[in-house]
């Protein structure tokens, strides 16, 4: 194939991608998103105490540190939090005279609420929190995937609204904003029946005064201009080894993106005030200038079996990744005998068939991935069984139709490229 014919491909594939993610749909976790409830627990004349919960129900896509999990919200009128527990407001706001001492806990008209860190003082906790904005996939944990806070919300005293009245109600924010790349949330709807709860171990029940949801979706469009990942792919029976496409993630020299060449130190870490500043990403220069790179192998075939080595390369400098995982479509993933270096679990969630399965690192073993440098890599062998009649080598059957990376996908090469059985 020619050079400008594979640019062309690559630029369609691009194309179709990003008008593919552009709405948050994902068709390996079609149901996924955040959904942010907030459950109405007390009210009174001038305040209103509620319960925040936030889950994620995204399969593979998981929220890490830093900088974790952040909400932000308009208020409408003029409401304050008065008191938070289980997290806490990035700022106070500049809180004058009418509201009193001691002051409200934030004042802003758009506060950003971040989770408390792990260690926090137990009088400061409530469930699910305290984690340091980090929500694990469903798949890998759901009793990690929930992060709880409270909070008391009402107005300064005598504070009137636009129509002179008093503020009085809970009147739900809007322009809610889930402060992690990628994400869109919608408005707040109110649910019916309102929540209920479990008091003394399930034998009783406390229902909310009203609920509301609001549902955050992912597009990976949104959360970067070029992908962050991709797959390279080899085989036994094939000397040929199709490398990760050039420039999947960016070209080296292109304005804004640099990279480190091997034997050079790496820059210094630009400093933040911020402790939960994750800083850009630096890689090694390679061909693709890809942060995250996945090698598939077939490596074996017996009568009955055949066996695949994942390699998962770290070229990042400057990050580890923390509870990662990796969601493969294959369709022979039905018939998986074992991983040998990785968790797996098959995704059968809105999946007609089972050709999809989340592999992730194996506690205490390998599930960190350590970035660029320290033995940025993490391998497994998987074994699969033969299925008389559809298993096959020819025409990159064997290798997979799609490959995500903490739910980031990664750029596959083109199909022409895949290594060939000698006689094809």
């Amino acid at each position: 194939m020619s050079a400008l014919l594979k640019a062309i491909s690559l630029f369609i594939f691009y194309t179709l991608l990003s008008y593919h993610v552009i709405d948050g749909y994902d068709p390996l976790d079609v149901s996924g998103n955040v959904t942010i409830q907030w459950d109405i627990m007390q009210e009174e004349s001038s305040t209103y105490n509620a319960d925040i919960t936030i889950y994620n129900y995204q399969q593979y896509r998981h929220i890490e540190w830093p900088p974790g999990w952040s909400l932000s919200w308009e208020w409408q009128k003029h409401e304050v939090i008065w008191y938070m527990q289980g997290a806490e407001a990035k700022e106070r706001g500049v809180c004058n005279k009418t509201f009193g001492s001691p002051p409200p806990h934030c004042c802003l008209k758009k506060p950003v609420i971040i989770d408390l860190q792990p260690g926090t003082p137990l009088n400061k906790q409530a469930a699910n929190c305290c984690r340091g904005g980090v929500l694990t996939s469903m798949a890998q944990d759901m009793t990690k995937s929930i992060s709880h806070f409270q909070m008391s919300v009402g107005s300064p005293a005598g504070s009137a609204d636009s129509s002179g009245g008093t503020n009085s109600g809970v009147i739900m924010p809007t322009n809610f904003e889930f402060g992690t790349a990628g994400y869109t949330c919608g408005v707040a709807e109110e649910v019916f029946p309102p929540t209920k709860m479990p008091e003394d171990g399930g034998r009783r029940w406390v229902q909310a005064l009203q609920t509301f949801r609001v549902i955050c979706t992912y597009s990976q469009f949104r959360a970067a201009p070029a992908p962050t990942c991709c797959v390279s792919l080899s085989a036994f029976y094939s000397e040929t080894i199709t490398l990760c496409p050039d420039c999947t993630c960016g070209c080296q020299g292109q304005p804004g993106l640099s990279c480190v060449k091997k034997g050079d130190t790496p820059p210094a870490l630009p400093k933040s005030k911020d402790p939960d500043y994750a800083p850009p990403a630096l890689v090694n220069c390679t061909a693709h200038m890809c942060p995250i790179h996945v090698h598939w192998h077939i490596k074996q075939s017996y009568k009955l079996y055949w066996r695949v080595k994942i390699t998962i390369m770290n070229l990042n400098l400057r990050k580890n990744y923390t509870s990662w995982n990796l969601a493969i479509e294959h369709p022979n993933l039905s018939q998986m005998v074992q991983s040998f270096s990785f968790n797996y679990k098959p995704m059968t969630i809105d999946r007609p068939i089972n050709d999809t399965g989340l592999f992730w690192g194996i506690q205490y073993f390998n599930n960190v991935l350590m970035q660029a440098g320290e033995n940025g890599n993490v391998q497994s062998e998987i074994l699969l069984s033969k299925v008389p009649g559809t298993f096959t080598f020819e025409a990159g059957w064997a290798f997979p139709k799609r490959v995500y990376f903490n739910g980031e996908n990664c750029v596959m090469p083109l199909p022409s490229d895949f290594p060939r059985l000698p006689n094809e």
